[in-house]
């Protein structure tokens, strides 16, 4: 149990507590903040903070990983899966909040979901499905549109442009080709089994 996964780990347990601010209607909390026509409850402030903090940890622990040489079988499971599960529990709390259509929610964790099938074929048939480039674009637009979501658009609220819906709309359309990329790029593992 060395540092990177300790990272993972930490942000696997952040995803219960950012649901909780999410999802659980605390009457305590003073009311939002407000600037002219903008508001954000002080509990998704709190949920997007912890989800910013805990998708940066991604590039964290992958970095002190491979730098000090402490890559680790533990850590290859633990890292993907605690991404899936990050996006997979923001997207569905979204949902539930009324942020984002259900049918978006669909794409993107289908295809979280075929893809680690895909890597599954592949190690059972001995090779490795190598990250892509599209993959990357998609987890940075995914991470833009989540934030911007929880945020409710700040700060491109002030300046009415929606950012929120084109972002997210942008992730749903990468997430859709970089997972129509990898099947393409890795038919041949499909052929074979």
């Amino acid at each position: 149990m060395n540092l990177p996964n300790r990272i993972t780990l930490a942000r696997i347990f952040m995803i219960p507590v950012m649901m909780i601010f999410l999802l659980v209607d605390f009457d305590f909390y003073p009311s939002p903040i407000q600037f002219g026509d903008y508001s954000l409850p002080y509990n998704q402030l709190i949920a997007a903070i912890i989800f910013i903090v805990a998708a940066s940890t991604d590039g964290i622990d992958g970095y002190i990983a491979r730098k000090h040489n402490l890559v680790t079988n533990l850590g290859k499971l633990l890292d993907p899966l605690a991404d899936k599960l990050l996006i997979t529990a923001v997207l569905v709390s979204l949902v539930e909040m009324g942020s984002v259509p259900s049918w978006m929610a669909v794409v993107i964790i289908s295809r979280e979901f075929a893809v680690t099938g895909l890597r599954q074929v592949a190690l059972l048939d001995g090779s490795v499905v190598a990250a892509s480039s599209w993959g990357k674009v998609k987890t940075v637009t995914q991470i833009i549109a989540i934030s911007l979501l929880l945020l409710n658009n700040f700060p491109f609220a002030f300046v009415s442009v929606p950012m929120d819906v084109i972002f997210i709309w942008l992730a749903t359309l990468v997430t859709l080709y970089s997972g129509i990329d990898y099947f393409v790029k890795n038919k041949h593992l499909l052929h074979q089994n």
